[in-house]
C-alpha cells in the first residue's frame, strides 16, 4: 500500500478553531489518562493488522517490459499531537519501533511523524531519528494556529525549526506535499505545510471545529474525495495512490475527511480484509474513483438527488453545498446495511459464526 494516515491518539495541546475533529484537544487528569490508555491498548493490534508489506506498484513508472516498479510506501503518524507527554513515550515511540520491526525485513516503510512543531526540541528530534523516522512534517504554518498569525511569525518559526533539523543532519524535502510522490526521496527530511489558501486543505473540510465555527469555504466544485487525503484510489491497495485513515479506536476510513461511518475496525480485521470486502461494492467503488456524487446510482439515488442532498447551512446560517454533505446523508440513509454485509462476509471467510454487527461509530451529525 502506498500510504496510511494513522491518528494514534486524540490528545493535543492545542484547540485550534479550524481543526477537523473536535476530539483533538487538551485533556487533563483522568480524561488524559483514558485517551492515552486507549491508544496504548489498541496500537499493537492496529499495527499488526496493517498490510504485510508497505510497498506498492507504481503504474506511473512502468518498466520497458510493461511491469511496474515496486516502491516503498509510508505510514504517517499523527494526532492530536503525537509528541506531547505522555503520548510520545507511551504511544508514538512504541508505534514507530513496532512499525520498524514489522517492515524492516519486508521491503521497509517510510515513517512520517506529523506535528505542530512548537514542542519539538533537539532531543526529541534525535530520538525520532534514532528510531528511523524518515520525515518530520510540521503541519501548523497558517494563521489558524495561535502564535503563528502572519507571515513574519511563520517565517521566524520555520527558520528556527529548520536550523534545529539541519543541525541533526536532516535536509528540507524538495518535493511538494500536495503531490502523491513527495515521499520519493532519501531521508531523513523535514517539511512544512498548513491550511493556507493554496493548499489542498485550504478551503477546510466541513468537519469538527471548522464546521462548528462556520469556517469551511468549500463549494460544490471542491471535490475533496478526488484529491490528496480524499478517497481517491483507496481500494486499489496494491497500486499507487491508495491511502486510508485510521483512528486510535481502530476504525478505518477511506479518507482523512472521514465518511459518516467507518468501513471496518482493525481490532477485528486486517486492513486488506476490510478493503477487499468492499471491492465491487458500488458506493465504495464510486469513492475510490473520486466521484462520490455517483455512489447512490445502484441504490436509487441519482446524481441530481445526491447533489441536492449536498445542500445545507453553516451553523452561522450561511448556505453551503459540498459533496461531503451528500456523502454524509447517503451513508446515514443507505450504507449501514451495506457495511454490515461486508463485515459478515469477512467473518464468513474466516469461518466465524454470524453475529449481529456492532453499531458503527457515527460522527457528530451536521445539521441542516
Amino acid at each position: 500500500m502506498e500510504s496510511i494516515y494513522y491518528v494514534m491518539a486524540f490528545a493535543c495541546h492545542r484547540k485550534c478553531k479550524h481543526c477537523y475533529d473536535e476530539r483533538f484537544r487538551p485533556y487533563v487528569r483522568g480524561e488524559l489518562d483514558a485517551v492515552v490508555q486507549q491508544a496504548v491498548r489498541n496500537h499493537a493490534r492496529i499495527v499488526d493488522h496493517l498490510p504485510e508489506r508497505m510497498t506498492y506498484l507504481d503504474t506511473a513508472d512502468p518498466r520497458p517490459d510493461g511491469s511496474f516498479v515496486e516502491k516503498r510506501g509510508r505510514v504517517i503518524l499523527s494526532g492530536g499531537e503525537a509528541l506531547i507527554d505522555p503520548v510520545r513515550e507511551n504511544v508514538t515511540y512504541p508505534v514507530i519501533e513496532r512499525l520498524q520491526r514489522k517492515y524492516a525485513p519486508r521491503g521497509g516503510a517510510k515513517v512520517v511523524v506529523q506535528t505542530t512543531g512548537d514542542i519539538l526540541t533537539p532531543r526529541i528530534v534525535e530520538e525520532l531519528l534514532e528510531r528511523g523516522v524518515w520525515m518530520i512534517s510540521v503541519a501548523s504554518i497558517d494563521d489558524y494556529h495561535v502564535g503563528l498569525e502572519g507571515e513574519a511569525k511563520q517565517k521566524a518559526f520555520v527558520e528556527k525549526l529548520s536550523q534545529m533539523f539541519e543541525s541533526a543532519g536532516m535536509r528540507k524535502s524538495g518535493l511538494s506535499a500536495v503531490t502523491r510522490n513527495w515521499h520519493e526521496e532519501h531521508g531523513p527530511v523535514y517539511s512544512f505545510f498548513g491550511a493556507t489558501p493554496d493548499s489542498w486543505i485550504g478551503k477546510l473540510w466541513p468537519r469538527g471545529r471548522a464546521w462548528e465555527n462556520s469556517l469551511s469555504r468549500a463549494t460544490l466544485a471542491d471535490n475533496f474525495c478526488n484529491r490528496w487525503s480524499g478517497g481517491l484510489n483507496f481500494l486499489r491497495h496494491r497500486y499507487d495512490g491508495s491511502e486510508v485513515s485510521i483512528e486510535p479506536t481502530g476504525d478505518v476510513y477511506p479518507c482523512c475527511v472521514k465518511t459518516r461511518m467507518p468501513i471496518g475496525n482493525l481490532l477485528e480485521d486486517s486492513l486488506i480484509e476490510i478493503l477487499d470486502s468492499l471491492a465491487g461494492v458500488p458506493a465504495y467503488e464510486a469513492i475510490t474513483m473520486g466521484h462520490p456524487e455517483r455512489m447512490g446510482l445502484a441504490y436509487g439515488w441519482s446524481e441530481a438527488q445526491f447533489i441536492e442532498a449536498s445542500r445545507t447551512h453553516l451553523p452561522d446560517g450561511t448556505p453551503y453545498q459540498n459533496l461531503c454533505i451528500g456523502c454524509d446523508r447517503f451513508h446515514e440513509e443507505n450504507l449501514g446495511p451495506v457495511l454490515a454485509q461486508a463485515r459478515a462476509r469477512r467473518r464468513a471467510a474466516k469461518g466465524l459464526p454470524a453475529e449481529p454487527p456492532a453499531s458503527p461509530i457515527v460522527l457528530a451529525q451536521i445539521g441542516d
